[in-house]
């Protein structure tokens, strides 16, 4: 439910496809977790201002109706816990399953806080929805999920989407923001140089 990571989701893309030995490891942050306050019109206009500004960088659709729902709390935590799920279940499933939800939010103004509207975009990608609901309301699931948001805090990760690069035990920043996908080549060619010099000092 992060705009600026929806609309990175293209360039990660074209950057996969480029590298199709790469390992994608999905972490969730969190963003807003666990929130029960009901959205502001002053935070629905921060957010449609955000959503705009992802719009014209991306290129990718958006439907504002979603933040119209009365009473419409935002929090992160269940879709987050959702791909949590995926991931656990089917992982090669959980990429495609993430911009499922993601573009059941963004473009299609669907309430993806709601578990089964979580559990219906799950059977959608292949998934066994009654399955899928039960497990997504397991307490193992929440426990992952919070295991997701310590592992991003505990990496130091302050911006959404953040991208990194591992060679061996040693984690290197890609970026902690939008690019586009050119930019995320230069830079993993830049650490994988980088790396490569560290490896030839010795």
């Amino acid at each position: 439910m992060c705009s600026w990571c929806y609309g990175f989701g293209p360039e990660l893309e074209k950057l996969l496809k480029r590298h199709p030995d790469a390992e994608l490891d999905l972490v969730m942050g969190g963003l807003r977790p666990f929130n029960k306050q009901p959205t502001t019109p002053e935070f629905r206009d921060m957010l449609r201002e955000h959503w705009r500004h992802v719009s014209t960088a991306s290129g990718l659709p958006f439907s504002e109706s979603a933040l119209d729902r009365p009473g419409f709390v935002y929090d992160t935590e269940p879709a987050c816990r959702a791909v949590v799920t995926a991931r656990v279940l089917e992982p090669a499933k959980a990429p495609p399953y993430m911009k499922a939800v993601q573009l059941g939010f963004y473009r299609d103004a669907r309430d993806v806080t709601r578990g089964d509207e979580l559990a219906e975009i799950a059977g959608e990608c292949g998934f066994e929805r009654d399955s899928f609901r039960m497990h997504l309301d397991s307490e193992p699931m929440r426990i992952q999920a919070r295991s997701d948001f310590a592992r991003t805090q505990s990496l130091g990760v302050s911006g959404f989407p953040t991208l990194g690069v591992a060679h061996g035990q040693q984690l290197y920043l890609v970026t902690s923001g939008y690019v586009t996908d050119d930019v995320l080549e230069y830079r993993i060619g830049e650490i994988e140089r980088l790396v490569q010099r560290k490896a030839a000092a010795g």
